[in-house]
C-alpha cells in the first residue's frame, strides 16, 4: 500500500502541476505511472487519471476565473462540442486493445514545453478581444471536434492540444488560454472519467483516492502561483514543467 501510494503521489504532482500551469490533462501522467509501475490495465488508469483531472481542473478554473483569466462565453461553445466527442472517443477506445492507448501524444508535453521557452506567448488581452468573433466561434466548434475526440479516444493530449490552439489558432493571451483550458477539461474530463467507469466497470479505489488528492493538492498550489506570475515568469515556468514531464513521461514509456 505504501508503494501504491508513493507512485500516486509522484504522479500527482506531476498531473497536479501540468493541469494547474498548462491545463495539461492528468491522464497524460499518471495513465503511464500506474500501467507500469502497478499493472493496473490500461483503460482503468485512463478512468482514474480522467477522474483526477475533474477536482484539479475545478479548482485551477475557480483560481483562474477569480483572477478573470477565463473566456466563459466561447469557452462554452468549445465545451459543448468537446463533450459530445468525448463521449465517441470513449466509447470507440473501449474497443481497442491496453497497447494502443496513450501512445499518441507521448510527444506533444515535450514539444509544447519547449516551444513556451524557445517562443514565449506574449498575446495581451486587448490584442485578443480584437478577434472576429463569429471566426473565433466557428474555430471553436472545428477544434473542439478534433480536441474531444483525442481525449475520449486515448485519455491524454487533450488539454495540451486545447493549449496550443487557444494560444496559436485562437490568439488567446496565456493565463486566459490556461483558464479556458481548464475550465473546459473539468467537464471533459467527468465525461471521459464516467463513460470509462460505465464501461470498464471496477476500479481501485485506494488508487484513484491517492490520485485525486495528490492531482488536487499540486494543482491548486500551481494555479495560484500562475496567476501571480508575469507572462514571461509563466511562460518560462510552465515551459520547464511541460519539458520536465515530457521527459519523465517518454521515459516511462519507453525505458
Amino acid at each position: 500500500m505504501l508503494y501504491k501510494f508513493i507512485i500516486c503521489f509522484l504522479a500527482g504532482i506531476g498531473a497536479g502541476l501540468g493541469t494547474g500551469f498548462a491545463g495539461m490533462s492528468a491522464a497524460a501522467v499518471i495513465s503511464p505511472m500506474l500501467i507500469t509501475f502497478l499493472n493496473i490495465p490500461a483503460y482503468q488508469a485512463v478512468g482514474i487519471a480522467l477522474a483526477s483531472d475533474v477536482l484539479a481542473s475545478a479548482v485551477s478554473a475557480y483560481t483562474y476565473g477569480k483572477n478573470k483569466n477565463i473566456d466563459i462565453k466561447n469557452g462554452i461553445v468549445m465545451m459543448i462540442t468537446v463533450l459530445c466527442f468525448t463521449m465517441i472517443g470513449s466509447w470507440i477506445s473501449s474497443f481497442l486493445p491496453s497497447s494502443t492507448m496513450g501512445s499518441f501524444s507521448v510527444f506533444m508535453t515535450l514539444i509544447l514545453g519547449i516551444k513556451f521557452i524557445v517562443k514565449p506567448v506574449m498575446t495581451t488581452k486587448e490584442s485578443m478581444i480584437s478577434i472576429n468573433k463569429q471566426k473565433r466561434i466557428r474555430q471553436s466548434i472545428l477544434c473542439g471536434i478534433l480536441v474531444g475526440f483525442i481525449c475520449g479516444f486515448v485519455g491524454a493530449g487533450g488539454g495540451m492540444m486545447m493549449l496550443l490552439i487557444l494560444t496559436s489558432v485562437l490568439g488567446y493571451e496565456l493565463k486566459t488560454a490556461v483558464g479556458t483550458s481548464v475550465f473546459i477539461m473539468t467537464f471533459t474530463a467527468l465525461t471521459g472519467a464516467i463513460s470509462h467507469f460505465a464501461i470498464g466497470g471496477l476500479i481501485d479505489i485506494s488508487a484513484l483516492l491517492f490520485c485525486v488528492l495528490s492531482t488536487l493538492l499540486w494543482a491548486l498550489i500551481a494555479a495560484r502561483f500562475a496567476n501571480k506570475a508575469s507572462p514571461i515568469t509563466l511562460n518560462r515556468a510552465t515551459g520547464i514543467v511541460l519539458t520536465v514531464l515530457g521527459i519523465a513521461i517518454i521515459g516511462v514509456n519507453y525505458f
